[in-house]
C-alpha cells in the first residue's frame, strides 16, 4: 500500500529540497509543493521534483474569478500534478471551471479553512458561527461542485468523512506530540488524521527540520 503522507517542501533552495526528498522518498507516498517552492523554481523545479518519481500535490490554493483560475489550471496540466488544491470559497463557478481544466488524472480538491486560523479569525472577517460549521458547509459546497475533495484540519475531518463518504481528504497541519505547533492552531497526530478518514496527510517541518530528516520519516511512518 502506498503511504498516504506527502512531503510537504517547501524549501528555498532547490538543490536542498531535491537531496531530502531523495533521502526520505522511501517513507512518503508523494510530494507536497506550495506556493512558496512554485514561486521561487517554478516548471523547472516541478519538473527536478517530478524526476524523483513520486506524485506531486500542486498546493497552490488557487483562488480568483473563474476563467482566470481555469486558465491557470491548463497552464499546469503539462507538469501532470497529481493532486492541485483551489480555495473553496472562490465559489461553486469557479470550482466547476476548475474542475474543468483540470487534468483527467488530477484530483482538484478545495481548501476549506486553512489550519493557521481559528473562530476568532473568521469573526474577523465577518463569518460568524464555528470553524466545524464553516469546514462543513464548504466541504458540502465542494462536492456539489464536482471537485474530488477538500483540504480541511484533522479536527473536522471526521465530520467531513461523515458527510462525504468517498470524499478525497487532505490533512495537513499534522504535529508529533513531541512538536511544538508553531503557526498551526488547529492540530492533531497522523495517526489521530488517519483513522478520522484522512486520505494524505501533509507532513513538513517535523521531517523537514528534524535533525536526521529520514529517521523522523521512518518514525511518522511507523506510527500509521
Amino acid at each position: 500500500m502506498t503511504s498516504p503522507i506527502y512531503l510537504a517542501l517547501d524549501l528555498p533552495q532547490l538543490d536542498a529540497a531535491v537531496a531530502l526528498a531523495s533521502r526520505v522518498k522511501g517513507h512518503v507516498g508523494g510530494i507536497k509543493l506550495g506556493l512558496e517552492f512554485f514561486c521561487a523554481h517554478g516548471h523547472h523545479g516541478v519538473h527536478e521534483i517530478a524526476r524523483l518519481g513520486l506524485p506531486l500535490f500542486l498546493d497552490l490554493k488557487l483562488h480568483d474569478i473563474p476563467n482566470t483560475v481555469a486558465g491557470a489550471m491548463q497552464a499546469i496540466r503539462v507538469l501532470e500534478p497529481a493532486i492541485v488544491t483551489v480555495h473553496a470559497t472562490g465559489g461553486r463557478a469557479m470550482m466547476e471551471d476548475a474542475r474543468a481544466a483540470a487534468g483527467e488524472h488530477c484530483k482538484v480538491v478545495a481548501v476549506t479553512m486553512l489550519t493557521s486560523l481559528d473562530e476568532r479569525d473568521l469573526q474577523r472577517t465577518g463569518i460568524e458561527g464555528t470553524a466545524h460549521d464553516q469546514v462543513l458547509r464548504l466541504a458540502e459546497l465542494a462536492h456539489t461542485s464536482g471537485l474530488d475533495g477538500v483540504v480541511c484540519s484533522g479536527q473536522e475531518v471526521a465530520a467531513v468523512h461523515a458527510q462525504w463518504k468517498d470524499g478525497f481528504l487532505v490533512v495537513p497541519g499534522l504535529r508529533l506530540p513531541e512538536n511544538t505547533a508553531g503557526d498551526q492552531r488547529r492540530t492533531v497526530t497522523p495517526r489521530q488524521a488517519r483513522d478520522a478518514g484522512a486520505s494524505v496527510l501533509v507532513i513538513g517541518r517535523p521531517i523537514t527540520r528534524a535533525p536526521n530528516p529520514l529517521a523522523a520519516a521512518r518514525a511518522i511512518e511507523g506510527t500509521l
